[in-house]
């Protein structure tokens, strides 16, 4: 089960608890107000049998149900509505209470009318659904914010371990072609393959260098973010189809300063293009574009490529997803990661068209003094 079926479940769970209890609450409620309603009958009964008490008549009883009212609001008015007596009445309080009218007839000419306000309890217990669910609202988001921080710290951790992992794999028999490399170059120290043999190797050794710096501080220097770019596609263009064109011209004579770490930043560069050549089938093209405001700077890559499914493109920097027939569909979340968590920038999906092609932006902060 995902972690979004967990969290619908945990949601519906508490819809279903708030409704009972609103439902609940609401019940007792109506049923202490109905209470009250009959004990206002009382009181207003009692007050007229004091009100119209012989002198020799045993008040006792008739006072102390007065006297127990002791919570709920109670206002005495004339015809008018001035309030001619009050009890348990807040201090400040205007007007007379929400319910009512019980008639007191005075005498023939005379008739005063009794209102009542809800009791503290009654008011009190009309809040105690918004209560219940501002705490398990407060709980879930907690038990939500905890899932997804461990989650986040659990694919930290496998990152980190795979990159890793990844480099120390890749020392062994990089120490060893090096070695063979030294050895076929002092044997035919005129063989034209041998250099692109160490340019090979040396690639190799950078591509290791790259993967043990995930999960490492990241070393940032101020640089110009145009030959890092440029690198990159001099390394792509030697790699693919001369019917495939990688158009840069647009970051010739630019540039621009920005924060960064310089190979992996050509490695997701790297990564992007290859994404570029993989989509293009057969001919097509590939163009890089330089854009900026006041405090950003935006990288584009774009290509002509098949597109992405509107109903997949959400899912592209999910770690494991892929369309390809073959891969592990780690590039791009790892370059997401590479932008975001270590440059402090954004790496997203701008535009894709079904046989019309994809856009990709990196966008990074500029340096704060220029």
């Amino acid at each position: 089960m995902s972690n979004r079926q967990i969290g619908t479940i945990v949601l519906v769970i508490a819809m279903l608890i708030v409704a009972i209890s609103v439902l609940f609450t609401n019940n007792l409620a109506r049923s202490l107000q109905e209470e009250e309603q009959k004990n206002m009958a009382i009181w207003a009964d009692a007050t007229r049998q004091l009100i119209f008490a012989d002198d020799d008549a045993d008040i006792d009883f008739v006072s102390s149900i007065i006297e127990k009212n002791t919570t709920i609001p109670v206002y005495i008015c004339d015809a008018e509505g001035k309030v001619l007596a009050s009890r348990n009445v807040p201090e400040g309080k205007s007007g007379v209470g929400e319910h009512g009218p019980i008639e007191l007839k005075i005498d023939e000419s005379t008739t005063q009318y009794i209102y009542w306000d809800d009791s503290s309890l009654l008011t009190n217990l009309r809040y105690v659904p918004y209560v219940q669910f501002t705490l398990i609202f407060i709980f879930i988001a907690i038990a939500v914010i905890t899932m997804l921080t461990g989650q986040r710290s659990e694919e930290n951790r496998l990152w980190v371990g795979l990159s890793k992992e990844t480099a120390h794999q890749l020392g062994t028999p990089i120490s060893s072609l090096n070695a063979w490399q030294q050895l076929l170059a002092e044997t035919y120290p005129n063989d034209e393959y041998v250099p692109q043999m160490k340019r090979d190797i040396e690639r190799l050794q950078m591509i290791a260098d790259r993967f043990q710096k995930i999960g490492s501080e990241p070393d940032l220097q101020l640089e110009d973010l145009v030959p890092v770019v440029q690198n990159a596609v001099s390394y792509m263009r030697a790699r693919v189809s001369s019917r495939i064109q990688i158009d840069d011209k647009a970051l010739t004579g630019a540039e621009r300063q920005v924060m960064v770490n310089a190979p992996l930043m050509q490695w997701v560069v790297e990564n992007l293009l290859k994404n570029a050549v993989d989509a293009i089938s057969g001919e097509g093209k590939i163009v890089l574009q330089l854009h900026e405001n006041e405090h950003e700077l935006m990288l584009d890559v774009s290509d002509t490529g098949k597109g992405i499914e509107k109903k997949t493109q959400h899912r592209i920097f999910e770690p494991g997803f892929t369309s390809k027939d073959r891969g592990w569909g780690l590039g791009l979340p790892l370059a997401k990661r590479i932008i975001e968590q270590y440059h402090g920038g954004k790496l997203l999906l701008k535009q894709s068209q079904i046989g019309v092609g994809t856009t990709f932006r990196i966008v990074l902060k500029k340096p704060e003094n220029s």
